[in-house]
């Protein structure tokens, strides 16, 4: 692997700097080997794109499958494999959902793969961690760096593999099943640190983010998302350069929620995928929901009402909040809220892509964009934390915009749930416009992402809670899912975050619950929940060509190159928790099932879709 190269640069200097994604000397800091795929995300910025273009917009339907490999688990396959060259030869790890498998495979001869080694953790397994997991058990994959291959288990075991052996180099545990805690997140790698989070908001945890030394396993620091600044890395310099955030310090993570004791069960895990700007030295990852789904807990207010628990008193921080972390310290230099005061589970550990602008009013801005469960894609200055852009791109009827004065949502009280026993209706779902499937840029055209997005609605009936205890299901509240539009569930879209608006998409009766890859062969794969992979015309968004898979994509696609030959990858295995009324085998009848899955497994016929966990590898033959 060529090593990239790091140049530090002066900050007081970044607003003359023209922001094209690269060093002084001119290397491209998005520069890897493309015939590999060396990070969860393609790379650190969480791209997902290749420039390998031997399979075309012309030669795509000569496509056909190369070879399969059963992953040796049934079900919950979010995430993807990897491909590095070790020592010249060219290896892929495949990561498993539960009991968390990993496998690597020679490619030396690309057609016939040949297993090397398979590691599976077998002591101190705590199985508790399986019904606990909210959202079924499923895994992210796993990162690369030094030599090693680290990823999590479900029950926690954050652990460093020799990546030719598949040896043991370390093992630490990250987080407890017994706090509600599940390990589903792909770790980051760089700076010589892993970088990882974990899942559980629904199950009273409470939120933390940590980094680890490679070298040994070792805690290098540790924040949580509730409670004293201290304990979140707030400092008197977090949001110095947004002034619309410039009261960021007083302990606002103990004092936005009702009760001192809450904020330990506050949520805000950070669960899903992490970005690294290697200029900057910063890690960027977002934050859960708030704990418990019934939000007049969660407000002080007497008597409740919607403008009080709005006012910004109670905004449950930093719960569904994108952080700026200095990689070194932990320390967090801007914070932005997404979802101030959360009422509808817009979880928003969505993924931080992290993209340079050549304009933006006016200006170069080194970007990220955030495409949020609550329906609205976010373009954020990655240096600062300013709010550039907020457009919808799903049906959100939950909020009018987002007040550019304020940095806040306007909420549409009709549509906000609140009293116990009221039932409310809202757009999107809980689910989300998008959960945590990624989507994909091409950095050299940074406005348009290729986003797989959900399209369904939801009533939902706050409900009196019952306790407050960690590691027991902590939601109380009823939610009933239903599609927008009949027969259509899932849509691919090619989105400009900057206008807006849609250049096409692509409807689908299945949800979108799997990621996208796109190519500079001009191409679009991704996979929807009936089992069908697709390469889609990047330009027009045609389906060019596409193949029945043996169960459900929830997984996200790689390609590489070896000797010559391009590949495309994807893991099949329904689950997650749109799929986890089949997989837990719940009924059906229950319409408020798995917090409202059920009913959305029986409008979209998902009961007929099979388990089985698969990697399917694609080539052209003509």
């Amino acid at each position: 692997m060529r090593l990239r190269k790091v140049m530090p640069i002066c900050l007081g200097l970044l607003g003359a700097w023209v922001y094209s994604g690269a060093y002084a000397d001119g290397t491209n800091w998005n520069d890897r080997d493309q015939n590999y795929w060396t990070e969860p995300g393609a790379d650190n910025q969480l791209t997902r794109h290749s420039d390998l273009k031997q399979i075309t917009t012309h030669n795509v339907k000569h496509l056909q499958l190369a070879w399969d490999q059963s992953t040796g688990a049934l079900r919950g396959h979010e995430g993807q494999p990897l491909v590095i060259d070790i020592d010249g030869t060219p290896i892929m790890y495949i990561f498993s959902a539960w009991p968390n498998i990993v496998q690597a495979l020679d490619l030396s001869d690309p057609d016939n793969p040949k297993e090397i080694w398979n590691y599976v953790k077998k002591t101190d397994r705590d199985e508790s961690a399986v019904p606990r997991a909210c959202c079924d058990t499923v895994n992210r994959g796993g990162a690369y760096g030094d030599g090693k291959i680290v990823y999590l288990t479900l029950d926690g075991w954050l652990i460093a593999l020799d990546a030719k052996t598949g040896k043991e180099a370390w093992v630490v545990k990250n987080n407890y099943p017994d706090k509600g805690e599940d390990g589903t997140p792909a770790p980051l790698i760089a700076d010589g640190k892993v970088f990882v989070g974990f899942g559980g908001d629904e199950f009273a945890a409470r939120g933390a983010f940590s980094a680890y030394d490679l070298a040994t396993g070792k805690v290098v620091w540790h924040k949580y998302s509730t409670g004293s600044d201290d304990d979140v890395g707030i400092t008197a310099d977090t949001n110095k350069d947004n002034l619309r955030h410039a009261n960021t310090a007083g302990d606002l993570g103990i004092h936005t929620f009702p009760e001192d004791n809450n904020y330990k069960v506050g949520g805000g895990a950070a669960w899903g995928w992490y970005s690294f700007d290697p200029e900057l030295h910063y890690v960027y990852y977002s934050t859960g929901n708030p704990g418990l789904w019934s939000p007049g807990y969660r407000c002080g207010e007497k008597p409740l009402t919607q403008a009080g628990c709005n006012s910004g008193k109670w905004d449950n921080k930093w719960s569904m909040t994108i952080f700026a972390r200095k990689a070194d310290t932990g320390e967090a230099v801007w914070a932005f809220q997404i979802t101030p005061f959360d009422q509808w589970d817009y979880d928003g550990i969505n993924e931080n892509y992290l993209v340079d602008f050549p304009n933006v009013d006016g200006k170069a801005v080194k970007g990220l964009v955030h495409f949020d469960r609550n329906g609205f894609a976010f373009v954020l200055d990655r240096v600062t934390g300013k709010l550039l852009r907020a457009h919808k791109y799903v049906t959100a009827n939950w909020a009018e915009k987002y007040d550019f004065s304020t940095d806040r949502p306007i909420k549409v009280p009709e549509h906000s749930p609140l009293e116990v026993g009221r039932n409310t209706q809202a757009c999107p779902s809980a689910m989300g416009g998008k959960d945590q499937q990624p989507g994909s840029v091409d950095p050299s055209d940074p406005t348009k992402f290729y986003m797989p997005t959900n399209n369904w609605c939801m009533e939902d009936n706050p409900q009196t809670r019952a306790y407050q205890q960690q590691g027991t299901v902590y939601v109380f509240a009823n939610v009933y899912m239903y599609p927008e539009k009949p027969g259509v569930t899932g849509r691919l879209k090619k989105f400009d975050v900057l206008t807006g608006k849609a250049d096409w998409d692509i409807p689908d009766p299945y949800p979108n619950w799997g990621g996208t890859v796109n190519t500079a062969g001009g191409l679009v794969f991704y996979g929807s929940l009936g089992g069908d992979f697709r390469a889609v015309d990047r330009d027009t968004g045609e389906i060019l060509w596409q193949r029945k898979l043996g169960s459900g994509i929830i997984g996200n696609p790689i390609t590489y190159e070896v000797k010559g030959k391009q590949y495309v990858s994807v893991l099949s295995g329904i689950g997650g928790w749109i799929g986890l009324p089949v997989t837990a085998g719940l009924d059906l009848s229950d319409k408020f099932g798995a917090i409202g899955a059920t009913a959305m497994t029986k409008a979209t016929g998902l009961a007929m879709i099979p388990q089985g966990g698969m990697l399917s590898t694609f080539r052209v033959y003509q």
